[in-house]
């Protein structure tokens, strides 16, 4: 269900009736203090003004006829005006017991869209580093999430495999290559033979024409060069499926840039013909403090600025500017898209802004969303980089992540606080490793810098996916010990202690919290979401007992640990994260 989404539409209905108004806003938040309710409507508050009365007597008829309502036990005028709702138990616990027997947890469907999402978008030749990281996860989780609530979703990774340091490849292992070591290493080989080809380019003007001839011919079909770029292609697609597996991300499409090479002269032609771009000193460029424009599609700080987008260089060559409006036609007549989003550094705002305000002055309807973040910083507050100042390998990264997980799982099983078996070992490592990086990232504010540590990350007991993934384990064992079967189980839950009250409410809205994530493309208010749903049953677990000695099993408190579990482990999966059935 939609909780907050339901009891908002109720108020706003109830409101209209009590106060003869249209379109009323309820303003419902929950309570900062329990104490005085489960919500908090504002919306009398505003009406006020408008109406020429006091907010309170505005207030109290709203509250008498929200009083009737089954799914309020009391509504009551507070302050200057608000009125505090308390649920009725019964209504909310059947609500719950129809969210336990749902496929979905009742999360409700939306009218689907056709979404291309681009994320993740590694270079060729190159290593997946760190920098990689943010995109890639955010993105996957986006597609998660969005599947989920109903879209249409194609995950496109638009890999850089076209441009200028091809043609240095080429020319450098022409000059350095080795074959066996290309063979063997090809990541390897292929970053060192790019080092030296583009040092050398820098200062030998002779070797420079040579890399931009060889990409010209590339880029003309020559089957020799064509063969060598394949190959490089070959050899960064093997190495980037390892390290796709190993994070459980997958694509729909692997559209890199070179799949858009053949439109690029049409897109300029277009452009120029259309009057959107002019020549400019020779090269071609969109300017859009100029622009035409009665639609209003360009954003005034775009209007404002001079800066142009480049689509053609005096030299002929065509930039990402170029590339990325080719996609986004490709994607509206091939992908018949309705959306195309794109998980990029945040930095990339104004490149973006100027591709999209583009598109629309060629007259192509699709929403557009630059889905920016902030940067991963070490300890000193600067970009994460190894000690010599290079970008750290997110293979290396991953291979800390699972390091650190291993000895904490060690830890815990000498400890006796964790019962994961031998056999069960490396599944665990991997799980709460790769998940620990995933949640450290995703918990964050996308659009936010922050600061990576691997000791607040892999833990157990703090806001971290091992918790998590822990107190997951924890509901499954009690079905274990309760002897009841856990698929299927759908009971109706109870919410009389004040314990199970505060679990029964934090579970009510999942379907508000997953909706809100679709919405706003923000990943972490469902890492909030599940932080404080272990938080609440973790609570309820210690003050309520499910097993007793005496009485038994209680099925409907086994109903809460149930609908727990089952948010729990589809929350962590829309974050990509997995979960374990034992710890």
């Amino acid at each position: 269900m939609r909780l907050e989404r339901e009891l908002s539409d109720l108020a706003e209905a109830a409101i209209e009736k009590a106060l003869d108004v249209d379109d009323a806003s309820a303003l419902l938040r929950p309570t900062q203090d329990r104490k005085h309710g489960d919500y908090q409507i504002n919306g009398c508050m505003a009406l006020a003004k408008k109406l020429k009365k006091p907010p309170r007597e505005l207030a109290t008829a709203v509250a008498e006829v929200l009083a009737g309502e089954a799914a309020i036990e009391k509504a009551e005028v507070a302050g200057p005006g608000f009125i505090n709702l308390t649920l009725e138990p019964t209504w909310l616990t059947g609500r719950l017991q129809a969210d336990l027997k749902s496929a979905r947890l009742g999360v409700p469907s939306v009218r689907a869209k056709r979404t291309v999402i681009d994320y993740s978008s590694p270079n060729i030749a190159k290593q997946m580093h760190v920098g990689h990281l943010r995109s890639t996860v955010i993105g996957d989780a986006i597609a998660r999430i969005l599947r989920f609530v109903g879209h249409d979703v194609i995950a496109d990774n638009h890999l850089g495999d076209w441009g200028t340091q091809y043609g240095l490849l080429i020319v450098g292992m022409n000059e350095w290559g080795d074959e066996s070591a290309l063979d063997e290493k090809p990541l390897d080989e292929l970053e060192r033979v790019y080092k030296l080809a583009s040092a050398r380019a820098k200062e030998d003007e002779a070797f420079a024409d040579a890399a931009r001839q060889e990409l010209a011919k590339l880029q003309a079909g020559d089957e020799t060069n064509r063969a060598m770029w394949k190959r490089f292609v070959a050899a960064t697609r093997a190495t980037l499926d390892v390290m796709y597996a190993r994070l459980d991300v997958h694509f729909d499409e692997w559209l890199g840039e070179s799949a858009y090479h053949d439109m690029l002269p049409g897109v300029v032609d277009e452009l120029l013909d259309r009057g959107i771009a002019r020549i400019d000193d020779g090269a071609v460029c969109v300017f859009f403090h100029d622009q035409d424009d009665p639609a209003g599609v360009i954003p005034k700080k775009l209007r404002k600025s001079e800066a142009p987008l480049i689509v053609r260089k005096r030299d002929g060559a065509y930039l990402y500017g170029t590339t990325d409006i080719a996609t986004v036609k490709y994607r509206k007549e091939s992908m018949n898209a309705d959306a195309s989003l794109y998980v990029v550094d945040q930095r990339q705002a104004q490149h973006f802004s100027q591709v999209f305000a583009t598109a629309r002055l060629l007259g192509i309807e699709m929403e557009f969303e630059h889905i920016g973040f902030g940067t991963i910083l070490g300890d000193d507050g600067t970009p994460l980089r190894t000690r010599d100042g290079s970008p750290i390998r997110l293979k290396s990264l991953l291979d800390e992540a699972e390091a650190g997980a291993r000895a904490k799982i060690e830890e815990g099983r000498q400890s006796g606080r964790l019962r994961i078996a031998d056999e069960d070992l490396d599944e665990a490592v991997a799980t709460i490793g790769i998940g620990a990086v995933k949640y450290a990232d995703l918990a964050q504010n996308r659009a936010t810098d922050y600061t990576f540590d691997f000791e607040k990350m892999i833990s157990f007991s703090g806001d971290a996916a091992p918790y998590l993934q822990y107190q997951y384990a924890r509901c499954r064992s009690i079905f274990r010990k309760a002897e009841v079967d856990f698929d299927g189980f759908a009971e109706r839950p109870v919410a009389e202690h004040e314990l199970e009250r505060e679990l029964a409410q934090q579970l009510a809205r999942f379907g508000d919290v997953v909706h809100r994530a679709a919405d706003t493309y923000l990943p972490h208010v469902i890492c909030e979401h599940l932080f404080r749903l272990a938080q609440a049953f973790s609570r309820f677990y210690t003050e309520c007992p499910v097993i007793d000695k005496e009485s038994g099993v209680s099925e409907p408190r086994l109903a809460l640990v149930a609908l727990t579990a089952r948010q729990l482990k589809t929350g962590l999966g829309l974050l990509g994260i997995g979960t374990l059935e034992r710890m």
